[in-house]
């Protein structure tokens, strides 16, 4: 019977949130898109509570869409720890932002189109999360894929949300070419896409390939972050719906579903070990130089999701889907704090233009400081079980030393510029327009800040007593490796509370953040492919236009039309006497017999 409760559970959830959608036509449908995330939040907790009661018994369906000979499309879903852990905290997550939205996005004429976007969104990645092969898998990859342009572009008669959501998309293109390498491969030679089966194969080059390349795109690691900072242009709660519980975290779960694989191959554990310790420094680096609120808390996205891919390659998968569920509500809470410090702000986005605000909205700035501590993993907050392990795990692996101690300054950066962003906008003096055109004293803000609060302080706490006690990996360890991370991150929050009493309390004469915007990377890469681009399509273009136009239709084609010609009046000039009387009698002979005749 437990086999088939969470099965059933996530069916009726699924057929809950299709019924939602097709009543999109209705009045007041943005509210019953709340509602409906809501129940299916109470309705997931149950299979989750059978499957822990029934010593973790996996269920999973399996239909056949349409075959071609010896190989058949099917849709398989599987309901594993994974699957039914994530989907109460993707749920609970997305209740949250819906509730906020509501009041956020109120004066929208188009706020009903705005939530079915967030529902299909909601749903392409419980599709994705609950996938058992790769087809269904990649119908929910493609499907946050192409809701997040058009969340991401909402606002698109702006060049700058349009502008960001084409990057997005032309950033994801790479991994979609990774995920579809990896899918033909085994198409071709294993006619099978069934994780099961996949799983139990010996690790191929291009397979591994095609799907780290497809995690690294999707969850903007190192070299593909660009479009995650720029994706701050869609609204607030679109940003804190991506950065949770959805589009990002989808390359991390993907690695997560193929990690047999992965633990079969030391190259690939090492390429992940690598990218995620250079994409967490680098995205901290980044953060510690934005004075953009919302591009703060962008690149600290970048920066755990790094963590997580360094968890992938210490080989501990379940360390990473704990810091993606932990991770979910304190980064969803932030993006939801700062969303509402802009509009109180009449759209003010530089943290240097903000202070004060723990007078004027005491709630919103508690939030802000209890995600930015979890953040940083402060002890007995979410973060800190699942941050700590990570590099506890770090520290007693046997692993590059560059990438432990790229993420041990990781770790160091965050706590400053956490410290940072607290100091800006809760602490000192006010430095913006007195008159605030709102308050936080309304319901639809109140609720969702204080669910995920109360998720980021005891989230954390709550998975590791119900789920991780059955991975224990380190017994005992040395007491300064234990403490490594929390002495890192005490000293650097230290340091950087020292620093605002000399660096920080000055307000710059120029409030120019391109002064500050070290994202040299965008003109660094896109400029030499433009050019290259460009270069060599006017070299194509060039020998096109002078090998077939000019040559094949002009002279050579003039030297083949009159070379016949040519040879026969060449053939009668043979410098002969009597060929050439010949040729006159025959002349006057064939004229004289046709003067005749006439």
């Amino acid at each position: 019977m437990c086999y088939v409760l969470p099965l059933a559970n996530s069916v009726m959830t699924l057929l809950l949130i299709g019924a939602t959608l097709l009543c999109s036509h209705k009045k007041f449908f943005h509210l019953m898109a709340l509602n409906t995330v809501k129940i299916a939040f109470f309705m997931s907790l149950y299979p989750l509570y059978a499957f822990l009661t029934d010593d973790n018994a996996n269920a999973s369906a399996t239909t056949t869409w349409f075959s071609l000979g010896i190989f058949s499309f099917s849709f398989t879903t599987q309901f594993d720890l994974y699957a039914l852990l994530f989907l109460p905290v993707a749920f609970l997550v997305t209740w949250s932002i819906l509730e906020f939205s509501t009041w956020y996005m109120q004066h929208d004429p188009s706020i009903d189109m705005f939530f079915k976007y967030l529902l299909i969104f909601l749903l392409a990645m419980i599709v994705l999360v609950c996938s058992g092969n790769l087809c269904l898998l990649f119908i929910g990859w493609e499907g946050v894929g192409i809701m997040s342009f058009l969340l991401i572009g909402w606002y698109h008669a702006r060049a700058n949300a349009a502008t960001s959501a084409l990057q997005a998309v032309l950033y994801n293109r790479g991994g979609d070419i990774g995920f579809l390498l990896a899918f033909c491969w085994l198409l071709m030679n294993v006619l099978s896409l069934d994780l099961p089966v996949i799983l139990s194969l010996p690790p191929h080059f291009l397979v591994l390939l095609g799907f780290i390349t497809a995690a690294a795109s999707k969850s903007a690691q190192f070299g593909f972050h660009p479009w995650l900072a720029s994706a701050m242009e869609g609204p607030t709660p679109v940003s804190a719906l991506l950065h949770s519980s959805t589009m990002v975290v989808a390359g991390i779960f993907l690695l997560i579903r193929v990690h047999p694989l992965l633990s079969s191959s030391p190259w690939a554990l090492t390429t992940c070990l690598c990218l995620g310790a250079m994409s967490t420094f680098y995205a901290a680096t980044y953060a510690l130089a934005q004075n953009d609120i919302k591009k703060i808390i962008a690149y600290s996205t970048s920066s755990q999701l790094g963590l997580m891919m360094v968890a992938i390659g210490l080989n501990l998968p379940y360390l990473a889907f704990f810091h993606m569920c932990t991770h979910a509500f304190f980064k969803a809470m932030l993006f939801l704090c700062s969303g509402l410090i802009i509009h109180s702000l009449n759209d003010e986005q530089d943290i240097r233009n903000m202070g004060g605000l723990q007078i004027a909205l005491p709630t919103t700035t508690t939030c802000l400081s209890i995600g930015s501590f979890a953040l940083m993993g402060t002890p007995f907050l979410a973060g800190f079980y699942s941050k700590d392990a990570i590099i506890e795990a770090a520290s007693t692996s046997y692993l590059n030393f560059a990438a432990l101690l790229l993420t041990l300054a990781a770790t160091a950066f965050t706590a400053v510029y956490s410290m940072r962003l607290i100091n800006f906008a809760s602490m000192m003096e006010p430095r913006m327009n007195p008159v605030l055109t709102c308050n936080e004293d309304d319901p639809r803000i109140l609720n969702p800040l204080s669910r995920l609060a109360y998720g980021s302080i005891l989230a954390g706490f709550l998975i590791y007593k119900t789920t991780l006690p059955n991975h224990p990996h380190i017994h005992t360890m040395p007491m300064y490796m234990k403490l490594t991370a929390l002495i890192v991150t005490i000293l650097a929050f230290t340091i950087a509370y020292e620093l605002t009493k000399t660096f920080w309390t000055v307000t710059p004469k120029s409030t120019a953040s391109e002064e500050f915007d070290p994202s040299f990377h965008n003109p660094l890469l896109h400029r030499p492919i433009t050019v290259m681009t460009l270069n060599t399509a006017g070299q194509v273009a060039a020998h096109a236009l002078e090998e077939i136009i000019y040559k094949k239709l002009g002279p050579s084609y003039s030297e083949r039309f009159h070379w016949v010609p040519i040879k026969v009046v060449r053939m009668t000039q043979t410098a002969r006497i009597k060929t050439y009387l010949s040729a006159f009698f025959i002349t006057v002979a064939f004229t004289l017999l046709a003067t005749m005749i006439i």
